[in-house]
């Protein structure tokens, strides 16, 4: 792969009729700006020395086209309350028409605060206190949260580990649905694992909920990120016609484009009842409509936005080539399972002979990164970190480096205790 040092800066101009060229191998300081990956690093690992790489979003320059279209707006004096812009809901349906092969009508989509209040909304309009619903880990934590914290009962169906990847457990899937069981959570990509889950996996699953009646919500977040040469994103309510009509999609921009301190998202629901259930609950909660910059950035990603986005996808693939091959070669106790999209990494660290707790420590205190802890995903997490190499592949490499001298380190020291 081409080395990005060698690329035009991401502010430069191409030349006309030239491909933008954009930078990730620059290096942006984010220390005291409230960044929730570095400023909380003390509270989380103990030490400000880590190199974070665990909150997941990215270190890379946000693209210029969704700055710039801030700037513009920013330009009139007046930051008042503000509507919907028109071309915003037309751009979002031709995106995932174009990207993802499904045709949405514009009536079945609105704006979402992000996606994980979305969850929260979900289970608060679609369920009772008491039921259960459904989830899939190891998977995106705040699915236990939103369950939990509204009085739902949480069911974990959990995946299963085979030849590399995770796969789900269908019987299992069945055998844990009762008559109080109103809804299940999907990660579709899945997060920590990068599964980008296939139309007939999709369709098992889609046939035991309508067996069964159970809602389905889908956090289609890493859509947009499956990476080169992997199989295309399938959205859940594509799969069929009754999968179409008992399906809350969520989508949203800001991980693809860097962008999720703007907070916007949409959701898609074809159903008129159950998209009433929903809507009605977001505009009683006063929480259906955005912000000025949230339209204003998501307009410029739909409508310019392509070509940052493979070049980003492009540099994220090498990193975790780069991940893979440096792993096997100095530190082959740590296996990585490889993303099929997204820029995380659920690394396999088992074979260094600690517990969850010991493990964490050992990354932050004696390798110096920070990660995310396997088991706040869930059963399944237990002797799992989680890696994000949405970084400049300077920095990956410099983490990797601490991270070998410490595994050499605590088994040379392993050995002579032995003796």
């Amino acid at each position: 792969m081409k080395n990005n040092s060698e690329k035009s800066e991401t502010n430069s101009t191409p030349l006309s009729g030239a491909v933008k060229l954009y930078n990730f191998d620059e290096i942006i300081d984010r220390k005291n700006t409230n960044a929730v990956k570095v400023d909380r690093c003390k509270a989380l690992f103990g030490t400000e020395n880590v190199i974070p790489m665990w909150v997941a979003d990215m270190d890379f320059r946000t693209p210029d086209f969704i700055l710039e279209a801030i700037k513009k707006r920013i330009e009139h004096p007046i930051l008042g309350y503000s509507m919907t812009p028109q071309n915003f809901y037309p751009l979002l349906v031709n995106w995932i028409l174009d990207h993802h092969k499904w045709e949405v009508k514009r009536e079945w989509v609105s704006f979402l605060p992000g996606i994980v209040p979305g969850l929260s909304f979900a289970v608060q309009s679609l369920t009772n206190i008491e039921d259960e619903i459904i989830v899939q880990p190891p998977v995106y934590y705040p699915f236990f949260h939103v369950i939990e914290n509204n009085k739902r009962k949480l069911v974990y169906n959990q995946l299963l580990e085979s030849e590399g990847i995770f796969k789900f457990n269908f019987e299992d899937f069945e055998n844990k649905i009762t008559s109080k069981t109103k809804l299940f959570i999907l990660c579709n990509p899945h997060n920590p694992g990068g599964r980008v889950w296939t139309k007939d996996e999709l369709s098992k699953l889609a046939d035991i909920c309508q067996k069964h009646q159970i809602t389905v919500v889908s956090d289609e977040i890493h859509a947009d990120m499956v990476l080169p040469g992997k199989t295309p994103h399938t959205p859940f309510a594509s799969v069929s016609e009754w999968a179409k009509e008992n399906t809350v999609t969520f989508m949203a921009p800001s991980k693809v484009f860097n962008m999720p301190g703007l907070i916007s998202s949409s959701y898609i629901i074809p159903n008129d009842n159950l998209r009433k259930k929903f809507a009605d609950f977001l505009e009683a909660s006063e929480m259906n409509t955005g912000n000025i910059f949230s339209y204003e950035a998501t307009i410029a990603c739909y409508e310019q936005g392509e070509n940052w986005r493979l070049q980003m996808l492009e540099y994220v693939q090498g990193n975790i080539e780069f991940l893979r091959d440096y792993l096997k070669t100095n530190i082959p106790q740590i296996i990585p399972m490889i993303p099929e999209a997204s820029f995380l990494v659920w690394l396999n660290c088992k074979s260094l002979g600690m517990e969850t707790e010991e493990l964490h420590k050992f990354f932050s205190l004696e390798a110096g990164i920070g990660l995310n802890k396997g088991t706040v995903f869930g059963p399944g997490g237990e002797y799992h970190l989680r890696l994000n190499v949405a970084c400049p592949r300077t920095v990956l490499e410099k983490a990797l480096k601490q991270l070998k001298s410490a595994v050499s380190g605590k088994l040379m020291l392993a050995v002579s205790s032995k003796r």
